[in-house]
């Protein structure tokens, strides 16, 4: 553990903006140098070579040292970040915008492969806007600090019932710490595409899409996929957050953008919830009709309009059940006579 603390780079920002002073400077000794050329040939024509030669060659060596001090000037924009390394050695990060004077040997690295046709691939490649800026960062060698989309991939993954279902995630993300992001994976926006694909497969395998018939009649407090989204996405973001974090990159919402039935079950389950949902109409409807006609026997007792014996009772509950619930409206039956 301790040798991996010392392998961990430690971000040093660099925070002096020498730009424009620096620059001064050597705007001043572009000048000198001219002047110097030019005194120089002037020394010449006037028979003094030996000072006009020598004059001449500080001039030129002086304007390929300016030359030089050149390549040291950084411009950074806000919500950027520049990574420096110095012979091989990590040298010190950027991340306010300014106008920066740094050691000219100074390189800028990014995580990203520069090869000509990873570039290629990754400024047309489809997965989402977060590759086309990570393609725009590789060429300018600079790391966006923007909060970013993932739009991750939708995957087939079993729940905790085994069925399988298709399920797709966005993540909103930022880098934070640009060090760890250059220098701890090998591309940071892969690598937290990768780990949020193991999370999505790590977290749905842990509940069910929806609750068994008789969990539901419980009332049982289980969370599923379907009815606890918002509670599974946060679990899904505290995870992440962890797997993440050697990159360098903050988590700030994970979100839950498709969830359903694989194509194989999703006829089956539709069927499912079908008849379900007839049995829970069914139950609703026979209770309200026992409830009616028990309050009209109730009732026709109560204000001795009719006296019924037992069995003019079963025909009347009868009859009113199959009024109230049958799926069509009942033809009624004027009977003129007497049922005995």
């Amino acid at each position: 553990m301790s040798e991996e603390k010392k392998m961990m780079l430690e971000e040093r920002e660099i925070t002096k903006v020498r730009g424009f002073s620096m620059l001064f400077l050597v705007l001043l000794g572009f000048v000198l140098c001219v002047l110097g050329i030019i005194a120089g040939c002037v020394f010449c024509e006037m028979d003094i070579m030996a000072a006009g030669v020598s004059l001449i060659i500080v001039s030129i060596l002086g304007i390929i040292f300016f030359s030089v001090l050149c390549s040291g000037f950084k411009v950074l924009n806000p919500k950027e970040a520049l990574v420096l390394t110095l012979f091989g050695t990590y040298y010190g990060t950027i991340k306010a915008p300014g106008f920066y004077f740094v050691n000219p040997f100074c390189s800028a690295v990014t995580p990203q492969k520069t090869d000509i046709l990873a570039m290629t691939n990754a400024l047309f490649s489809d997965k989402g806007n977060s590759n086309n800026e990570t393609a725009t960062a590789n060429l300018k060698k600079k790391i966006s600090l923007k909060t970013q989309t993932l739009n991750n991939a939708i995957q087939k993954v079993n729940d905790a019932l085994g069925n399988p279902i298709i399920i797709g995630t966005v993540v909103i993300w930022k880098v934070t710490d640009p060090t760890k992001a250059v220098f701890n994976v090998d591309d940071y926006a892969t690598f937290l595409s990768t780990q949020c694909d193991s999370t999505v497969r790590k977290i749905t395998r842990l509940y069910p899409y929806d609750l068994l018939e008789e969990e539901e009649n419980e009332e049982s407090n289980e969370k599923t996929l379907r009815g606890s989204s918002q509670e599974i996405a946060e679990s899904m973001k505290l995870e992440l957050q962890q797997k993440v974090m050697v990159a360098g990159i903050e988590v700030e919402d994970v979100r839950i953008t498709h969830l359903s039935y694989a194509e194989e079950i999703a006829a089956a389950m539709l069927q499912k919830q079908q008849a379900a949902a007839v049995i829970s109409a069914r139950k609703k409807i026979v209770e309200g009709a026992v409830g009616m006609v028990q309050q009209a026997i109730d009732k026709l007792s109560e204000d001795e309009i009719v006296v019924l014996d037992e069995e003019r009772k079963a025909a009347m509950v009868s009859n009113l059940l199959v009024v109230l619930c049958g799926d069509k409206g009942a033809q009624p039956v004027v009977n003129s006579g007497t049922i005995y």
